[in-house]
């Protein structure tokens, strides 16, 4: 706690000089560790949350965790290096980290299990393009983007526990419904003064009438 406390001191208030932190990892989730008690957001990319789910050969998967357990697996147990360039919102450590000799930010976006995060960095998006290519990780199926799914997330929030299906009216008048890993969830608004409304299984939303978003 002495070194996590004394680095904030070195670090902050302005990070204008690199600095490097240094040890074993404990892995929090696909783009975030913890490295002497400190929490490191691996810089310029995005991965899904532990709870996300995903699509693959037609069947759900829990993407989150696997991200997570690729992340683990880059990392193998090995001390990381990770060149610190700021902070982010929530007062993580933003770096650019390394372990065994692999760049961490770059393979997880290589190998298909985290995106390039654009609103912040372009960094990373040639191995993006080469990811999807390639059908890896994540491009073998259907996802939602980490940071649509966030606020997806926050929108459910309040709703009935497990019924988190977005049964959405189009300008068509089309009555289509949004699965959490569809491309367009977490930008899709439910109005249920306009009839739009939740489901809890595709059954129930089908049995209504309503039709599967295409992804």
């Amino acid at each position: 706690m002495i070194r996590a406390a004394l680095l904030l001191a070195v670090l902050a208030p302005t990070m204008a000089d690199a600095a490097t932190l240094t040890g074993k990892a404990e892995i929090v989730d696909g783009d975030t560790i913890k490295v002497g008690g400190l929490a490191v957001r691996l810089q310029g990319i995005d991965a899904p949350e532990r709870a996300q789910m995903c699509e693959r050969g037609g069947k759900t998967y829990p993407c989150g965790k696997e991200a997570t357990k690729a992340l683990a697996a880059l990392i193998g147990g090995k001390d990381v290096a990770c060149e610190v360039v700021g902070k982010d919102s929530y007062g993580r450590v933003l770096g650019l980290c390394s372990a065994n000799g692999t760049d961490l930010n770059e393979t997880m976006v290589h190998d298909g299990w985290a995106l390039a995060f654009v609103k912040y960095s372009n960094l990373y998006t040639a191995q993006q393009r080469s990811a999807e290519a390639a059908e890896a990780g994540l491009w073998a199926g259907t996802f939602i983007k980490p940071w649509d799914w966030r606020h997806g997330e926050l929108e459910t929030a309040t709703k009935t526990e497990g019924c988190v299906i977005k049964g959405n009216i189009n300008r068509s008048g089309d009555h289509i419904y949004h699965m959490p890993f569809h491309q367009h969830y977490g930008r899709t608004k439910i109005d249920e003064s306009k009839g739009e409304r939740w489901f809890c299984t595709e059954d129930e939303a089908l049995s209504a009438g309503w039709r599967r978003a295409l992804q």
